[in-house]
């Protein structure tokens, strides 16, 4: 097996006892990583919900991954999510994902929302594996800038829908 081995994680409610690590890993994932108060000010929120997700047998690694989401009454979105790069390859994205899913139909919200670079093709591949669908995109609205040329590049956001029923 050449592959990376398959890890046991449990999913958790996030709290502000893991804030210094959510605010780390965003950070790690994302071109402009939300801070520490960032972080709190949405975990502030009663309507956003922390998922994140720990490796079992091991209370001194740290968080692997997170899943951040608004849920109301009318529809929930995914506001971010992300797995510790050293982590991926292993199914956590996809295990947080279940898991927001699970506690939404326990909810009985009817829809979940999120949008996804179009150029983030893992990501992609698992939500549609998981049932999204395509309903819009945001052109241009992604970023990035090549590190040898030096040149902007932009990219759009897909704009998926799973319909929860």
């Amino acid at each position: 097996m050449f592959g990376r081995r398959e890890v046991d994680v449990m999913i958790l409610p996030g709290s502000v006892d893991n804030i210094a690590e959510l605010a780390h890993l965003h950070q790690e994932g994302f071109r402009r990583g939300w801070t520490e108060d960032e972080m709190i000010a949405l975990m502030e929120k009663p309507e956003n919900i922390f998922l994140v997700a720990k490796v079992v047998g091991k209370p001194k690694l740290p968080i692997v991954g997170f899943n951040i989401m608004r849920e109301t009454a009318e529809e929930a979105e995914i506001l971010s999510i992300a797995v510790d790069p050293a982590w991926r390859g292993r199914d956590i994205g996809e295990r947080l994902m279940r898991e927001a899913i699970n506690r939404l139909l326990a909810d009985r919200v009817p829809a979940l929302l999120l949008e996804v670079d179009e150029n983030n093709l893992g990501a992609v591949r698992l939500y549609e594996k998981l049932g999204f669908k395509q309903v819009g995109s945001r052109p241009g609205y992604y970023r990035a800038v090549d590190p040898v040329a030096g040149s902007v590049q932009r990219s759009s956001a897909l704009v998926m829908r799973l319909d929860l029923g």
